[in-house]
């Protein structure tokens, strides 16, 4: 995948993220929402590193990894409890197969662990967001509502 489609594919969810928030009753929806959100953030940081527009800090990055894998290792938790509201994105399916939609967030922890301190140089970016943009649209387009 091309860094720019990475870096929108980002903003996208980040955008669309933010604006979900708005009208949430639900105090368990609205957690799950600023788990995905805080991801997104961090996302960010690295996207801005790959275009360019913020200087290669490895330090950041590792920092970055290490807020999403702690917010990917959260996840199942924050979805125990079937708590809907008109405004989650969450399919009713994530609780029919919770066992896999663990296992893919469990599968975000482990790719940010497993990048942590390996991104030494700018041109690594573009193959962890890549692979994070991978895991992350695996669990998104079965168990998300997509717009």
């Amino acid at each position: 995948m091309k860094p720019v489609l990475i870096l929108f594919l980002a903003a996208q969810v980040a955008t669309s993220t933010a604006n979900a928030h708005t009208g949430v009753q639900d105090d368990e929806v609205l957690a799950r929402m600023d788990g995905m959100s805080a991801i997104a953030k961090e996302m960010k940081i690295i996207g801005k590193m790959l275009k360019g527009t913020a200087q290669f800090d490895p330090k950041a990055v590792d920092a970055a990894l290490s807020a999403i894998g702690d917010e990917a290792e959260r996840i199942p938790a924050l979805f125990t409890p079937r708590a809907t509201d008109p405004k989650s994105e969450a399919k009713p399916i994530i609780w029919e197969s919770f066992e896999d939609f663990s296992d893919k967030a469990n599968a975000l922890g482990a790719v940010t662990d497993e990048l942590k301190g390996q991104i030494l140089y700018a041109p690594d970016l573009a193959p962890l967001m890549q692979e994070i943009g991978q895991t992350c649209r695996a669990c998104h387009t079965q168990y998300r509502v997509s717009d």
